[in-house]
């Protein structure tokens, strides 16, 4: 009887495992949020370029797109770095939408008493982030495909389709709506994942909380500071 079962193994694998329960999926959300805020930042950094004139920002751009020369082939990397993002995006929202139908289906009835009001950015996360996900097409239609772009794209001129996309009211209302958006998915974000991660302990709850607010802030003002600029004439 042992000889016929042997080399069978129904047990489900790590990934499937991981995969198919609540914790894995938090886990998951977690990981792939912390890869989009950790390139949030960087995107952030490089967008402020803009304000030492057109040479540095081109220039920017133009490294960007040579990085890990000779290594690599000219815009491999800046392929590899969107390929991970791209897959990160898909598995946070992937996850988010199951972790959510769940939530539904444990609770398909109303609480009979009203539960106590989450924080505002607790609340929105789900509207926030189908704004960021509409903003992220138009984002990408609009500076890297030049398809949505207005006055006419200009490839190797990133400077000059900056100014044109906050040159006009609906670039400037599209983006600044989607970064408060993002302010407040990365304040709440940031400190879900801690928690789901191990790192949000009693002890270092106000020191998260104090950060994730200082992260969301400091997005908030940096990516809004260049339609802002462009606005006011500082960037033309």
């Amino acid at each position: 009887m042992a000889l016929a079962t042997r080399g069978t193994d129904h047990r489900p694998s790590m990934t499937r495992t991981l995969w198919g329960s609540t914790i894995g999926k938090k886990t998951v959300m977690a990981v792939s949020g912390l890869i989009m805020l950790g390139y949030l930042v960087a995107h952030m950094l490089g967008n402020l370029k803009i304000f030492f004139g057109p040479p540095e920002f081109n220039g920017y751009a133009h490294w960007l797109r040579t990085l890990g020369e000779p290594v690599l082939h000219y815009e491999w990397a800046l392929w590899i770095v969107r390929t991970v993002l791209v897959v990160a995006v898909v598995l946070h929202a992937v996850c988010a939408y199951q972790l959510s139908r769940r939530d539904i289906a444990a609770r398909p009835s109303k609480y009979v008493h009203k539960r106590p009001r989450a924080a505002y950015a607790t609340r929105t996360m789900r509207w926030g982030g189908i704004i960021l996900a509409l903003f992220i097409v138009w984002h990408i239609l609009d500076l890297t495909t030049g398809t949505a772009h207005p006055g006419g794209f200009q490839p190797g001129h990133p400077y000059q389709n900056v100014v044109d996309t906050f040159s006009t009211w609906y670039g400037n209302a599209i983006y600044i709506t989607a970064m408060l958006a993002l302010g407040l998915h990365v304040q709440h974000g940031f400190w879900s994942a801690a928690q789901t991660l191990g790192a949000g302990s009693a002890t270092r709850e106000r020191a998260l909380k104090t950060t994730a607010t200082a992260l969301a802030v400091a997005l908030t003002a940096g990516f809004i500071a260049v339609p802002v600029a462009v606005m006011t004439g500082v960037v033309s």
